[in-house]
């Protein structure tokens, strides 16, 4: 017997459903139109997905009408959607005979003696999870030429609450550099692709991937400081938001590192240690405390200290007692602020503008710090940067707190929701993006992340999310953690960090 749920687009999984066979149809449209040619799906942005069509031309809009016009016709057609399963070695077989190397790379480390794929017509591919019966339930899509990408376009999706409008488009500059940035990374790591980085590690690679991505990633907080200090007006306060699990903490500390060389000693402040009084806190619509909310701050008392710490005054920085909802002035945590010295404040509300409407704009410099995945399983599997995320929170959770991963996995939508709200629209307020994700990180975070989904019990609800993240770590290799550094963001969420938190 088996229990079975039926959901829509409204649901997460049903959205992803949507997302793959959209993009299935997309493929199949590109390659009838364009024999030899490369579609690549790749990362969230301006509230669709950013992809590249190669199609040995200058990609013209002109060539992305014909390809909505064919998906459009598999659409009214109503082609049944199959799932074929085969021993791995012919499946790979028939994906060498397609040239399909990202496929083939990937394959070739799965570890199953069984491996499916998916047929329309004549068209095959290989997905992640699972598609649509038929083509007929993909109404609602565009593909539109993406602002100074060249061979770019962004493909815009329904939107889950009004299933036949669009996703508004959202004008993301700044987060689509910082994607182009980590692509040019892979780049020079070469790797595009999980099926490059599993087939590196299998050829003893592992330990110059991790190194050259750790320099990577230093040399860009380096940079960061040089730009801050660039800034004609002085900076006194450096902002540092992102949502949860994006390895904030780390970066504020390596940040402090880079700020030392350059002779500035900074202070480094949590706005965590400012939540109001537990009985002030607000409530969500479910009548739990809403700590995700910016209203859960005490915002008066910290606009009162970061003013007197700009005009040189001593200020007791709480410290927030979580188990008696209060917070705690000690003698200890006096601070001021010094003429050659800089403020850090980290926090998920640090970008918005409500926080500090009484301190000079021209004395912040903001940060943005996200685990931006622009790596993908391969060429139309892409990997969720809100994955990523989860894996992150769901190991540091129970290495540090001891909670199980079917309570992070159970929090986890209401966090979601929070950074929709709270953080995601000021992202683009950000001086500077900085990237956490790094390209071997999911081989390091299986080996972690796997023994605690396996927790989950097959009698909640929990469960299926469970199951889908074991299915895709499935994909990926293993590599040890010894030669990650101990100053490494990674180190934040496995343990071994030489930072103290």
């Amino acid at each position: 017997p088996a229990l079975v749920e039926f959901i829509d687009i409204r649901h997460a999984e049903g959205m992803r459903v949507y997302t793959r066979t959209l993009s299935f149809l997309i493929a199949a449209a590109v390659n009838e139109l364009y024999p030899g040619s490369r579609f690549c799906i790749e990362h969230s942005v301006s509230n669709g997905f950013f992809c590249h069509l190669y199609l040995g031309k200058t990609l013209e809009n002109s060539d992305l009408e014909a390809i909505k016009q064919r998906v459009k016709s598999f659409v009214e057609a109503d082609i049944p959607i199959l799932k074929i399963e085969d021993e791995t070695a012919d499946v790979l077989e028939i994906f060498r005979s397609k040239e399909r190397q990202d496929l083939v790379k990937l394959l070739s480390h799965y570890g199953h003696l069984y491996t499916h794929y998916i047929k329309m017509g004549e068209h095959l591919d290989h997905y992640s999870g699972p598609l649509a019966a038929s083509t007929k339930y993909i109404r609602t899509f565009d593909l539109s030429l993406y602002p100074d990408a060249e061979n770019g376009c962004l493909l815009r999706l329904p939107n889950p609450e009004k299933p036949e409008e669009l996703k508004p488009y959202v004008e993301q500059p700044k987060m689509f550099g910082i994607f182009k940035e980590f692509v040019h990374w892979n780049e020079v790591l070469g790797q595009s692709t999980i099926g490059d980085i599993n087939e590196s590690c299998a050829k003893g690679e592992a330990e110059a991937l991790i190194k050259v991505s750790e320099a990577l990633q230093e040399k860009r907080v380096s940079q960061i400081v040089d730009n801050m200090l660039s800034q004609p007006q002085r900076k006194r306060i450096i902002l540092v938001s992102g949502p949860s699990s994006s390895g904030k903490t780390t970066f504020s500390k390596r940040l402090s590192v880079q700020l030392a060389v350059m002779g500035i000693k900074p202070l480094a402040i949590s706005l965590d240690d400012y939540f109001l009084e537990r009985h002030q806190t607000p409530r969500d619509e479910k009548g739990d405390y809403d700590y995700e909310s910016l209203y859960a701050l005490d915002l008066e008392l910290f606009n009162q200290q970061l003013n007197d710490l700009l005009q040189g005054k001593e200020v007791i920085v709480p410290r927030y007692n979580f188990a008696s909802g209060q917070k705690e002035f000690l003698e200890e945590r006096k601070i001021h602020l010094e003429d050659n010295q800089v403020l850090i404040l980290e926090g998920i509300h640090a970008l918005n503008p409500e926080l500090l409407p009484s301190v000079p704009q021209e004395v912040l410099y903001k940060i943005y710090v996200s685990a931006l995945t622009s790596i993908s399983l391969d060429d139309h599997n892409r990997i969720a940067t809100t994955d990523n995320r989860l894996m992150r929170r769901m190991i540091r959770d129970a290495q540090y707190r001891g909670t199980p991963a079917r309570s992070t996995i159970a929090r986890w939508k209401s966090v979601r929701a929070g950074e929709d709200k709270w953080i995601f629209p000021y992202q683009e307020n950000a001086d500077v993006f900085f990237n956490s994700a790094m390209a071997f990180e999911l081989l390091v975070l299986k080996r972690y992340a796997e023994p605690s989904l396996r927790t989950v019990p097959q009698n909640c609800p929990e469960y299926a999310e469970a199951e889908r993240l074991l299915r895709f770590l499935d994909y990926i290799a293993t590599i040890p953690d010894n030669d990650i550094p101990p100053t490494s963001l990674l180190r934040e969420f496995v343990g071994g960090s030489s930072f103290n938190y």
